[in-house]
Parts: structure tokens; C-alpha cells; sequence
């Protein structure tokens, strides 16, 4: 039974009459001195904003309900807007609204309760940990297009796992899968994934592995608590190599999420974005090979038609000397012809000169013009002659350079497989196939007996 010292001194007998005022003044007194402060779950509901900014609204479970005034200080303090619905936890006093006489509590704080209180709990971290720069963009590292290995962080017992590694199976089999178990849910949870993506992290490089998945099936938000732990948060932002995560279903979001490189919206899904699929590795690969041999048949036959356009402008050296041989007869007969219309021009000219010295007065003269003259055709003669015969030397020295010469002496031009003459019998071995050229025609032999000089 409660008790007040002021309600007891003010008696209780039934003639005492009092005011409305007074009852409900001392009810208010009884109950803010016998309750105090409480702290009450329960659904808001009839949710009011007055214009004050004082807010209204009824506290209720199943069986009962609560008047429930939020003062405007108090409503502006508050870290979510509370809805109709909401599922909060108060602390308040409880007093009485003396103009009405309705028993009320008059908040103090107030809370998402249950999940709504983890709720707050995600939201502070994710404000926390996005003010830190562990959500930019700038630090989200690229995936390998073609991983060496796959870590795994999860439970050895978790469905997931299983669909994991029946995707990567599927789609690559050629890449090795690193499995690091740890609980997902439950006390002790997130420090255990912390410490295998870790583990992970430290034996990325011994265990061959280049990105990592961090999965688990889907559930409640306490299902899910463990990846809203900033110790895993820190783990993944300190992983030294890719993670994605796939935590729960596609409409699920956690912390792991926000810091991971890449979100994935399934654990299946994080399979296949770390995973090339083998088919269309195949499907490009032979791609490739077609476009390469294309472009290998398109360089040999420009490389070929570029052969046959040099051979054509080669010509044989016989055919080379002859034309030089050609040249030189050619230019033997323009010296004779030019010396000897020098020698008519310049008869003409003493002739000419011999008229006109008939006067007795140049008749000494014309007689020495006359030796003269004779000289100079002698000289001219001798010229021609020497011009002859070195003309005639030099044609016999190249016709001595002509290979067919040298062959029709009994010689022959041995050649390799390759084309090229063989100088030495030391660049040649038992076995090996060889060409000869004789003065008409060719054989092919086979080096049986090598003896070396």
C-alpha cells in the first residue's frame, strides 16, 4: 500500500471533503514521490507534434496503455524520429496531468528497444566508421580478373558455404578455394571473424590467395549482429587484399558491407563476382586463337607477296656481268668513235689552217704545222689505242668474276638447307642435307664420309 507523509497528516476520514485540485494535486505528489524514475518498453502509438514542439503520444503493449509527453528539449535531443509503430524503450517519471486527472509519464530519454536499439547502435558505427573514410570510394580496391586462389571466412555448418563452393565449382575448377572457419552468430562471433580475416591477410601471400569472401546466409538483425561489429569492420579495412562481402539476402545491409571492397547481395553472388566463368574464358580464349591466326596468315602473306616483288627485281650475276660486259663494248666504241672524229675535226682544222698560211710570208710556218700536225694524229692514234686495249683488259678481268666461268672450270657452289654457301666443312655435319650447283644444273646429296683438314 502506498504511503505519504502529507496525504497521512491530511487524514482520511469520510466526512473530510476535498477539491478535484486537491485530490489530483496529491495523487501527482503520491506518485512521483512513490514511483520515480522507471524505464518502460512498449509501441508508440497516436504519435503528436504540438506546435510548442512538445510531443504527445500513448505507450502500449497487448493489455494497456500510457499516456506518454515528450518536452520539446527532450524531442530535439532524440538520435531517431519516432513513428507510430516503434517499438521504444523510455525513461520517465511517472506523474500525473493534474487539469485532467490522467496519470501520464513525462520522458526523460527514450530509445529504439529491441532491434531498434541495435538499430541506433548500427547507425552510430556506420557515422562512426564513414567520419574515419572507411566507406570512400577512393580506398575500394579493383577484384583480380583472375584470382590464383579464394579465401573463405565463414562457418564450416553454414548453408552458405555450400553454395559457395558449389559456384566456384561450377565456374572456375581451376582455382584453389582457402576456407577460414569461424561462428558467424553468436557470443564470441565477431571477434572470431575478425581474427580469420586476419589469418586470411597474413597468409595471403603462402596461400596463394588474392581476394577474400566474407559470407554468411540470412537472418534477423541479431542473426546478422557479428558483421556489425567494429572489430570486423576494422579487420576487413585492414585486410591487405580484396574482400567482398556477402552477408544475408539482397535486402540486408551491414556494416561489413560499407567497409568490404565489394557488396555482394548473396553469399552465391559473391561467388560469382570473385570467380571467372570457365565457359566464356574458353569462349574468349578461342576468340583470340582465331584472331591470331588471322593476323598470322595475314603477315605471311604480305611478307610473301613482299618476297615474290625482291625476287623479281633480283637478277642472276651472269646476267649481271653480261650487261656490264655490254656497257663497257659500248662504251669502248663511243672512245673510238669520238677519237676518231677528233682526229677528222682536228685534220680539218690544219687543212684549213695550211690554206691559209700559202702566203710566202708564212710559208716557214707551214711547214712546221705540218710535222705538227703530223705528231698529233700519231699521238691521237697511240691514245686509242692504249684506251683499246685497257677497255679490253678490264672486260677480260670481269668476265674472270663470273661464277659460270669459274664453273665451267669443273668447280661447283655447294649451299645449306637455309640457301647459304658453304665456305667450311666445319659448318656442315654427317647427315645433313646439301645443294650443288654445277655449270648446268643442280643435285641434291647428303654429306655421308666428313673428314676435317
Amino acid at each position: 500500500m502506498l504511503s505519504h507523509p502529507e496525504f497521512e497528516s491530511a487524514g482520511t476520514s469520510a466526512e473530510q471533503s476535498w477539491s478535484v485540485s486537491d485530490l489530483n494535486r496529491r495523487a501527482r505528489t503520491l506518485l512521483e514521490g512513490g514511483i520515480g524514475l522507471v524505464r518502460v518498453r512498449g509501441e508508440i502509438s497516436g504519435f503528436t507534434r504540438a506546435a510548442s514542439g512538445h510531443v504527445y503520444f500513448s505507450l502500449k503493449d497487448a493489455n494497456a496503455q500510457v499516456r506518454c509527453a515528450l518536452w520539446r528539449g527532450k524531442a530535439a535531443a532524440l538520435a531517431f524520429e519516432p513513428k507510430n509503430g516503434d517499438a521504444v524503450e523510455v525513461r520517465a517519471s511517472v506523474t500525473l496531468f493534474e487539469a485532467r486527472g490522467e496519470y501520464q509519464l513525462s520522458i526523460d530519454s527514450m530509445r529504439r528497444a529491441g532491434a531498434g536499439a541495435l538499430f541506433e547502435q548500427f547507425l552510430r558505427l556506420k557515422e562512426k566508421l564513414a567520419a574515419e573514410g572507411l566507406f570512400d570510394p577512393g580506398r575500394k580496391r579493383a577484384l583480380p580478373p583472375l584470382p590464383r586462389g579464394i579465401g573463405i571466412v565463414t562457418s564450416l555448418q553454414a548453408a552458405a558455404l555450400r553454395d559457395v563452393l558449389t559456384t566456384l565449382a561450377r565456374r572456375a575448377p581451376m582455382i584453389s578455394v582457402v576456407l577460414y572457419p569461424a561462428p558467424v552468430q553468436g557470443e564470441g562471433a565477431a571477434a572470431a571473424i575478425a581474427g580469420a580475416i586476419d589469418s586470411a591477410g597474413a597468409r595471403a601471400r603462402q596461400d596463394d590467395i588474392d581476394v577474400l569472401i566474407v559470407c554468411r546466409g540470412g537472418g534477423s538483425i541479431e542473426d546478422l549482429w557479428s558483421f556489425n561489429e567494429e572489430v570486423v569492420a576494422r579487420a576487413i579495412a585492414a585486410c591487405p587484399i580484396p574482400v567482398v562481402s556477402g552477408v544475408g539476402h539482397e535486402t540486408d545491409f551491414t556494416i561489413a558491407d560499407w567497409v568490404a571492397d565489394l557488396r555482394a547481395p548473396t553469399p552465391t553472388g559473391a561467388a560469382e563476382l570473385v570467380s571467372p566463368n570457365i565457359a566464356d574464358l574458353h569462349a574468349d580464349l578461342a576468340s583470340r586463337a582465331r584472331a591470331a591466326s588471322r593476323a598470322i596468315s595475314d603477315q605471311l602473306q604480305t611478307a610473301q607477296q613482299r618476297l615474290d616483288w625482291l625476287v623479281r627485281g633480283l637478277k642472276p650475276p651472269s646476267a649481271r656481268l653480261a650487261w656490264q660486259r655490254q656497257k663497257l663494248a659500248h662504251t669502248a666504241e663511243l672512245l673510238r668513235n669520238a677519237a676518231h672524229a677528233c682526229r677528222h675535226a682536228q685534220a680539218r682544222r690544219f687543212t684549213h689552217v695550211a690554206a691559209r698560211l700559202h702566203a710566202p710570208v708564212l710559208a716557214p710556218f707551214a711547214q712546221s704545222l705540218a710535222y705538227l700536225a703530223g705528231r698529233m694524229g700519231s699521238a691521237l692514234n697511240h691514245r686509242l689505242v692504249a684506251d683499246l686495249a685497257r677497255t679490253e683488259r678490264l672486260a677480260g678481268e670481269i668476265g674472270m668474276l663470273n661464277p659460270a666461268r669459274v664453273l665451267e672450270r669443273g668447280y661447283a657452289i655447294v649451299r645449306d638447307e637455309r640457301g647459304h654457301v658453304v665456305r667450311d666443312s666445319a659448318a656442315i655435319a654427317a647427315g645433313q642435307s646439301l645443294r650443288l650447283r654445277f655449270a648446268r644444273g643442280e643435285a641434291a646429296v647428303i654429306v655421308d664420309n666428313l673428314k676435317a683438314e
